[in-house]
């Protein structure tokens, strides 16, 4: 795993919780925040799955 992919689910983690967070408490404004960083985190983790297979197939 490249440093990309372990932020990028990290990050999908963190906004996972918040999405639910804001679910329970019936913060909006925190579940839309939490939905946008869980996407972020999925982006980056692509990336560096990109990333990883680029690497893998130079070689």
């Amino acid at each position: 795993m490249n440093k990309n992919q372990v932020k990028g689910r990290a990050k999908e983690a963190k906004g996972k919780v918040k999405e639910v967070a804001g679910k329970v408490t019936g913060n909006e404004s925190m579940e839309h925040k939490g939905k946008a960083e869980k996407h972020g985190g999925k982006a980056e983790a692509k990336y560096g799955d990109i990333k990883s297979d680029v690497k893998k197939a130079t070689q």
